[in-house]
């Protein structure tokens, strides 16, 4: 099968797809690939489904992924988290707010990104620094945000990617936003009626770590049903 490499994204065969052309920033290349990955997957759609992540599409990039599921607006938990981020605050943070990792001046802004991401539909990327201290050398990072949607088009999900360029040091790290983009997306469903998540007494309660579905950001292959997972995205590089 013959491959055009001089497409973004080239669909020849429905289970391969091709991302080799994406930007990539050298300090950041994990940004790139989960990005990457949701434009192919998303194709002229406004944004693809929750159902449709496959950890496997961005094995490369796992440690540094994650999924947040939205509360309320603005409000978001961290259902599935790779490594990195536990690295970064020095605990499991599955369950936890994404606001931890940012210092308390910072949260409205990142609140509000939030909020746009879902509610539009829109990409943010965010600029961040590490507060840095004893044992805290610099540390730079960048923040991914790309709305997913479920079965029946509430946007509840947020697919993510927090990379860092630095030494981590002294844990925790906490960062303050210096600059946003916010990238408003088209797609021919762009204009319907994204629903907003129901709000509950259960859902705003403290929040508490656990484990979603089929598998972890942490390169642990699980089934709920005991089942294999079907591999149906597969990447293709230059060097294939």
């Amino acid at each position: 099968m013959r491959i055009d490499r001089n497409a973004p994204f080239s669909r020849q065969d429905s289970n391969v797809i091709l991302m080799s052309r994406h930007r990539t920033d050298a300090r950041f290349p994990h940004i790139a690939t989960v990005e990457a990955y949701w434009h192919a997957l998303r194709g002229q759609r406004s944004m693809p489904r929750r159902s449709e992540i496959d950890p496997r599409g961005i094995e490369n990039a796992l440690e540094y992924a994650f999924i947040l599921e939205q509360i309320a607006p603005g409000v978001g938990r961290l259902r599935i988290a790779g490594s990195h981020l536990s690295d970064l605050l020095g605990m499991e943070v599955r369950g936890m707010p994404l606001s931890a990792f940012f210092m308390p001046e910072a949260r409205d802004d990142l609140a509000a990104c939030m909020e746009k991401v879902c509610a539009a539909p829109t990409i943010a990327t965010l600029t961040l620094e590490a507060e840095p201290g004893i044992g805290k050398p610099v540390l730079e990072a960048r923040l991914l945000l790309l709305p997913l949607s479920d079965e029946g088009g509430v946007v509840n999900r947020i697919l993510g990617c927090f990379d860092t360029s630095g030494s981590i040091g002294r844990a925790p790290r906490r960062f303050a936003i210096r600059s946003r983009r916010l990238t408003q997306i088209t797609g021919h469903d762009v204009a319907r009626d994204w629903h907003r998540p129901k709000v509950t007494e259960q859902a705003l309660a403290p929040l508490r770590g656990f484990s979603e579905g089929q598998t972890t950001f942490d390169g642990a292959k699980r089934s709920t049903t005991g089942k294999p997972v079907i591999r149906n995205l597969r990447l293709v590089t230059p060097q294939d």
